[in-house]
């Protein structure tokens, strides 16, 4: 006790610097949260979160007896995880070989280029998308050259999750890379001298020197998109859809707007959202579990 009470007198200012970040999580993260209980309310706006009626679990009930609730619960595990399986290795490939380049120039270049996507907007984004997979856009012009009949790109289901995938590792990529780059810069130099006259070439230092030093970094991040696998941005899904790709396209996020506000049944969309996070709660521990004991590194 004398101990926290020593180092409390010592680095109270660095805590007190770290209050206003405290306040400001307890305020709009924590005390929000109990919102969560619209989903076991029949909610009324005119009699507030207090004055509604409970329900218990009927809107949990309505959940698993709708029959979109599967189809979409499908739609938005399969998209998130299709991309989590190419959006994750992607960046660690490009910073292993960034990191590897022998001209540093060049390796700057291609890290700034590769960053540019991430500037560009959701909605520009989108809106790229429409112009160039248009039935006369760039992709349907270059597809017509070898003799393909133009496709209606964004309105057929079998393309939305390739799109929807592939667009987001054009834009993400290179930002993704970033913190792989930062932990192979701590890496000492003393390391890639000895094994360069031990006669190792690069594949070897990438595989012997660099990989080590980067696992802790891969097993934390995994964790972290694993516990947000049932969390797709909405802007992005509702942006790209449309009548003819709503059968693949729909994903839980958009399904809780929907409900939420066009339909204006809170309790049910609360329910829809308070499972999501559910699911991904358990999926983050279970990752967080096999990654503490894999690579002994881990959240918590």
């Amino acid at each position: 006790m004398k101990r926290k009470t020593h180092i409390l007198k010592k680095w109270w200012p660095l805590y007190l610097m770290l209050l206003p970040g405290l306040i400001y999580i307890v305020i709009f993260n924590y005390v929000p949260m109990y919102g969560v209980t619209i989903a076991f309310k029949d909610f009324y706006a005119s009699k507030g979160i207090l004055g509604s009626p409970w329900v218990g679990t009927e809107h949990f009930k309505r959940v698993f007896r709708s029959p979109d609730f599967l189809p979409i619960l499908w739609n938005t595990l399969s998209l998130s995880l299709y991309q989590l399986a190419l959006t994750f290795p992607l960046p660690i490939v490009l910073a292993l070989l960034i990191n590897a380049c022998h001209s540093k120039k060049f390796g700057k270049f291609v890290q700034n280029v590769t960053y540019a996507p991430y500037l560009v907007s959701v909605v520009v984004l989108v809106g790229m998308m429409m112009i160039m997979l248009a039935p006369r856009g760039v992709f349907n012009t270059i597809y017509a050259w070898f003799g393909g009949q133009p496709q209606l790109f964004m309105g057929e289901e079998k393309y939305f999750r390739h799109i929807f995938v592939l667009s987001a590792v054009w834009q993400t990529t290179g930002w993704n890379s970033i913190i792989y780059l930062a932990t192979l810069s701590g890496v000492s130099t003393e390391l890639y001298e000895a094994a360069r006259m031990d006669g190792a070439g690069k594949l070897q230092r990438i595989i012997h020197i660099d990989m080590p030093h980067i696992v802790p970094t891969i097993a934390i991040i995994l964790t972290l998109n694993a516990g947000a696998v049932m969390s797709l941005g909405f802007e992005k899904a509702y942006l790209m859809q449309n009548d003819l790709n709503i059968g693949a396209s729909e994903i839980l996020s958009t399904y809780v707007y929907k409900k939420g506000l066009l339909d204006i049944d809170y309790g049910y969309s609360a329910a829809v959202g308070l499972f999501n996070n559910v699911i991904n709660l358990i999926i983050l521990l279970l990752v967080n579990k096999a990654a503490k004991k894999i690579t002994k590194n881990s959240l918590f």
